[in-house]
């Protein structure tokens, strides 16, 4: 273990060398190869931060042959990380000897009281466990998803543990990106910013009861994590948008007596559209053929 640890953090500062004085293929195509028929292991993985370094190495090398081979150990490496660890074997005789325990005495609930025989607990939601990390970037990462999970002090019934799904949000992030730049910073403080919008809390609620995934949280839109209302004002307004667009392409009446105020010239077309009570006077709209310029003569 010692050896191919060694051996990577020697590789890694010869290949973090390259890339600041600027990648030679066939040097960097040797060094990586090594890697390749190295025994990698998670813990070499995670403690070398060695996926960081192929990871520059393929952005900024042009040979394609070298890219390849990066994108090969990249690949290869997140497969490590769905690996379950040695600690969650371990444990199996320990977890059926506590579930042939629960058989015989009260269960607990997961707001701490006993569930008398007979009865069915609360169910519990099990997520994928993540990978351990002593990264001190995303361990904080990590701390500031969950505390926005917890944000308000009352976890809804149903709920997984929110220390566990905010591991498993920021592993699907690192996983995605397989370094700590700005997008993965970036894409860590969305997730935290959406959990916390008050105007928002079904949001929260449903990744804590599972309703949304941690790997499917981990890549939504902004407009994926909008509130229903927002959804609803943003559909309408895209909607009126294009009815604005049809009224102007599709109808009214060309005219050159009427001069746009912002081009100055007198390309336009205008409809006229009954928005006020019958006995008033109709409101016309005014469109530029030229600029695109929309005005209304009430």
């Amino acid at each position: 273990m010692m050896s191919c640890e060694a051996d990577v953090m020697k590789i890694g500062k010869k290949l973090e060398k390259l890339v600041s004085n600027g990648t030679t293929d066939q040097e960097a195509k040797n060094m990586l190869q090594a890697l390749k028929d190295l025994p990698m292991t998670l813990k070499v993985l995670q403690k070398t931060r060695i996926g960081m370094t192929v990871n520059n190495v393929r952005k900024s090398c042009t040979d394609e042959e070298v890219n390849s081979l990066a994108k090969s150990l990249i690949k290869s490496w997140k497969k490590l990380l769905d690996q379950p660890s040695a600690s969650g074997k371990s444990g199996n005789n320990e977890t059926s000897a506590k579930k042939d325990s629960s058989s015989s005495s009260p269960r607990e609930s997961t707001n701490g009281k006993s569930t008398p025989p007979g009865k069915t607990s609360p169910k519990t939601i099990s997520f994928p466990k993540a990978s351990d990390t002593n990264d001190s970037v995303r361990l904080k990462c990590r701390e500031l998803l969950a505390n926005a999970l917890k944000a308000i002090d009352t976890i809804p019934d149903g709920s997984g543990d929110p220390n566990e799904i905010a591991k498993s949000i920021e592993d699907s992030i690192y996983t995605e990106f397989m370094n700590l730049d700005t997008k993965y910073k970036n894409r860590v403080r969305s997730r935290i910013s959406n959990l916390k919008d008050t105007k928002n809390p079904e949001l929260r609620v449903s990744v804590l009861r599972g309703e949304i995934s941690p790997e499917r949280f981990a890549v939504m839109t902004a407009d994926d994590m909008a509130s229903s209302e927002l959804k609803k004002i943003r559909e309408k307004f895209t909607k009126e948008s294009i009815d604005d667009h049809q009224m102007a392409e599709t109808g009214g009446t060309n005219s050159t007596l009427l001069k746009c105020g912002k081009c100055k010239k007198n390309n336009c077309t205008y409809n006229q559209v009954q928005t006020r009570s019958a006995d008033e006077p109709m409101t016309t709209f005014v469109f530029c053929n030229e600029c695109g310029n929309r005005w209304k003569f009430c």
